[in-house]
């Protein structure tokens, strides 16, 4: 209520001090543009320059106001077309699923624009052009997916390395990886696609290198790592082998160096890893170098006993028989019932030319383990002393057991 008598008082005050002025005659005012002249009261012209004046700020607010709803019509319609988008990028990841590839693509890449990741889009339609064949457009997408959000190279990068790898493209999807690598050098699913690639490749010297990184960061099981690393040194080995061959070709009294120094780089697990070691004693074995196979067997076999090991132990020959076939013996003592041990005193026997007791370690070993290597070995031995007979009839049986033959009457002799 004071706020309208205050407002009344001072509407009452300046209408007095108008109807004063008015009264006064305070002159006119005169404009001269060009050739017209303008004169008019001083009032009338205050009155004018009023109207004038809030006829410009009235126009200003009109534009702000058309401005202002200018900019909800176009917010409105940038809502809609995320709405689309978002739909579209939900039918599109569907189609990818269900292995629609054209249908998958063509909705991915229409919505990528206004979609809320359009890294997302445009990586799944690089993935769909790959499925349906279209090879030449998924490096296309993948720029425009790394374009789209900044930060995205090692995301683009890993799935150009992975549809690399799928479509066979091993150089490209190493090189990739090497790239990457060098920004992320630690990065887990980096390495295990670098891993592939190696495998991939057969690059084992490579793949040697990479094994440490694998272990360190846990990008393998444990049990998948130690395949794996046996795999590699397997190989490596296997290739030294091959250049010992060829340099004997060459030179009959080249050395096993190349051999002997990679087996001074395996690592102190492999080197007492016994597959490793049956590896590397058959490859010295096979290039002739039987004496140092058999010292290294005996290191072993002292302190870590293998049924495999010992058989190639009685398959090689010592600098000294004589003595080879007595630490055997004395293995015999702890060992009593070890078919492959047995099997290995009769080769060694053999080789001291004991027939007899040869003999009698085979049918020992045989009557423990019926073993098709030990059947042979007893069957050629009784036809060398004369046991042609014995010799036919064990081989007969032999192969009647591993054939799984069955019992049928059969003519008498």
């Amino acid at each position: 209520m004071i706020r309208l008598l205050l407002i009344i008082l001072l509407a009452l005050l300046i209408g007095t001090g108008l109807s004063l002025g008015l009264q006064y005659d305070l002159g006119y005012i005169r404009v001269s543009l060009g050739h017209y002249l303008i004169e008019t009261n001083f009032w009338v012209g205050l009155a004018l320059l009023v109207v004038t004046v809030m006829l410009i700020l009235a126009a200003i607010g009109l534009i702000r106001r058309f401005r202002r709803g200018t900019g909800l019509v176009a917010g409105w319609i940038a809502r809609g077309n995320e709405r689309r988008a978002r739909r579209r990028t939900t039918q599109g990841l569907l189609a990818l699923a269900e292995g629609n590839w054209p249908r998958a693509r063509k909705l991915l890449t229409s919505s990528a624009s206004n979609a809320d990741t359009p890294l997302i889009n445009y990586l799944a339609a690089a993935q769909a052009s790959f499925e349906s064949g279209d090879h030449d457009s998924v490096d296309d997408l993948l720029r425009k997916a790394f374009e789209s959000t900044p930060g995205s190279d090692l995301a683009v990068g890993i799935t150009q390395a992975q549809l690399q790898l799928a479509g066979n493209r091993l150089e490209q999807a190493l090189a990739t990886l090497i790239r990457l690598r060098k920004q992320s050098p630690h990065h887990p699913f980096v390495l295990k696609l670098l891993k592939n690639t190696y495998l991939r490749l057969e690059d084992w010297r490579e793949l040697s290198k990479l094994l440490p990184e694998l272990r360190k960061r846990n990008v393998l099981p444990e049990e998948e790592f130690h395949d794996l690393q046996r795999l590699v040194w397997h190989n490596l080995l296997e290739s030294a082998a091959e250049d010992c061959r060829r340099q004997r070709k060459e030179d009959a009294t080249a050395s096993l160096e190349p051999l002997t120094r990679l087996w001074d780089e395996l690592p102190g697990y492999l080197r007492r890893d016994e597959h490793t070691i049956r590896d590397y004693a058959r490859l010295l074995a096979d290039l002739g170098d039987e004496a140092q196979t058999e010292t290294l067997l005996r290191k072993v076999l002292r302190n870590h006993w293998s049924d495999e090991l010992i058989n190639l132990y009685g398959r090689i020959e010592g600098q000294r028989p004589d003595e080879q076939l007595l630490l055997a013996e004395q293995w015999l003592k702890d060992r009593p019932n070890n078919p492959e041990l047995l099997l290995a005193l009769g080769r060694l026997s053999l080789r001291n030319q004991l027939w007899g007791k040869a003999r009698e370690y085979f049918e020992t070993s045989l009557r423990l383990r019926r073993s098709r290597e030990t059947l042979a070995e007893l069957s050629r031995l009784n036809a060398h002393m004369g046991e042609e007979e014995l010799s036919i009839k064990l081989m007969m049986q032999g192969l009647a057991n591993d054939n799984g033959l069955p019992e049928l009457p059969m003519p008498k002799a």
